[in-house]
């Protein structure tokens, strides 16, 4: 097991890209399944959820190339269906969450699929049930195999629906989206997820010959076409990074400039790390962190206390509030953390605790933060990974802290971060890749 050593204190200094977004990453690789022409796609970040999927599409036929340092072309020319029931497959693909988005495409495409039980994250119930009943809608068969744990889809043909989705999942979204765009007739989804991700998504099928529109709004109308082309796309740059490398620089003291950084696609995200009292500038596509020595948390403006929540684009992205926590941590103020879409993501706080962390789990949604103001250090511990945006948020508070940690489990930080601790030792960080 890898884990990583960090001596804290180290402040920051330099210039850093953020690597393409691993979430759009997922959906637009799964959607070369959509045509037997090649699809080319660059920025993609070299991280172990996407190395994971390319692997299971070179298994079931797809021809994949590397063109260059973050460029891949796919050609879907081939694909061997017959091994989506095999073991191997079951088990790779079980491996992490992004995996589901298989079944869309292959549905669409092939009227046959499977969706194994998904792995990733353990962040509590992630439900599947938003896209078997989307795909029944659609006009698909699902059975369950309980021994085997997965479920098998197939269609005799796909038919336009309406759709109201009982919640906007992004994946659920996306998988839906793969299915209507070669479905008869016209779909229209209500209530659909509207991340970037899914624009992102959207623009790319279009590209392809697809018809989408509503793209940018939760209600999207489709128009099935017989067959999709070939297309060039290019993924944005992963705003959860850009989230992260803020809360780094505040919460260390540091100055760095995140180039590149995709100003436009970022949302609320920044206001949100304002509302912490952040200090930053933007520079054309550029954003620059001055050292931010005090940071006072906003009230509200009846004077209570701040309260920042996740909620469905284009509210703030649950996956950045982990980073949002860790970094009220130093500043002067309180604030609520209020994380609603998953049950277990904030149990990572004990470990803040045991640093020196002044935070009160009021319940597994709610913790209550009240900032040390650089009055007191957090002091270095050994501790575990639970999962990806956990574990960022932990060595940032590792990397500010007195002494040394030792973060455990840190391939889940790698499913998402690409060279993470090579980028961060470059800006001055002191972090080790150790075996433990």
């Amino acid at each position: 097991m890898k884990s990583f050593e960090v001596t804290g204190g180290a402040r920051l200094d330099g210039v850093i890209t953020p690597q393409g977004a691993k979430n759009e990453a997922l959906q637009v690789i799964c959607a070369a399944l959509l045509t037997s022409e090649e699809v080319v796609i660059s920025n993609i970040p070299d991280i172990i959820d996407v190395k994971v999927l390319i692997e299971i599409l070179i298994d079931l036929g797809v021809e994949v190339h590397q063109v260059n340092e973050d460029t891949f072309s796919f050609k879907a020319a081939n694909v061997k269906t017959d091994r989506l029931y095999d073991r191997d497959f079951l088990r790779k693909a079980s491996r992490f969450r992004g995996s589901v988005m298989l079944a869309g495409p292959l549905l669409a495409r092939f009227k046959m699929s499977v969706i194994p039980r998904p792995g990733g994250d353990k962040i509590g119930r992630r439900r599947m049930d938003t896209h078997i009943i989307g795909f029944e809608q659609l006009g698909a068969s699902a059975e369950y195999h309980q021994n085997e744990g997965y479920f098998r889809l197939h269609a005799s043909s796909l038919e336009g629906t309406d759709i109201l989705l009982d919640e906007p999942s992004v994946t659920g979204t996306a998988n839906l989206i793969f299915t209507a765009v070669m479905a008869n007739g016209e779909t229209t989804i209500y209530n659909a997820a509207c991340e970037p991700y899914i624009q992102q998504l959207c623009t790319m099928l279009n590209n392809m010959g697809a018809d989408i529109s509503g793209i940018k709004s939760n209600f999207l109308k489709i128009k099935g076409v017989k067959a999709l082309k070939g297309c060039h796309h290019r993924i944005l740059p992963d705003m959860i990074e850009v989230g992260s490398f803020i809360g780094m620089a505040a919460m260390t003291g540091s100055t760095i400039k995140i180039k590149n950084a995709g100003i436009p696609h970022l949302g609320i995200i920044p206001e949100k790390f304002r509302q912490l009292g952040i200090q930053f500038r933007t520079e054309e596509d550029d954003i620059v962190i001055p050292e931010n020595d005090i940071y006072e948390i906003q009230n509200n403006i009846d004077g209570s206390i701040l309260t920042i929540y996740d909620a469905p684009w284009p509210g703030l992205t649950p996956d950045l509030i982990s980073v949002l926590l860790v970094v009220a941590i130093q500043a002067k103020g309180s604030v609520l953390i209020h994380q609603k879409m998953f049950e277990s993501r904030l149990f990572f706080v004990d470990k803040l605790i045991d640093m020196g962390a002044r935070i009160i789990l009021c319940d597994p949604h709610r913790a209550t933060v009240i900032g040390l103001e650089r009055r007191q250090k957090l002091r270095g511990i050994t501790m575990n990974s639970p999962d990806i945006r956990a574990g960022v948020a932990l060595l940032i508070a590792s990397m500010s802290a007195e002494g040394k940690s030792i973060i455990h489990n840190i391939d889940q930080i790698d499913r998402g971060y690409q060279y993470l601790d090579k980028r961060l030792n470059n800006l001055g960080a002191r972090i080790k890749r150790i075996d433990s």
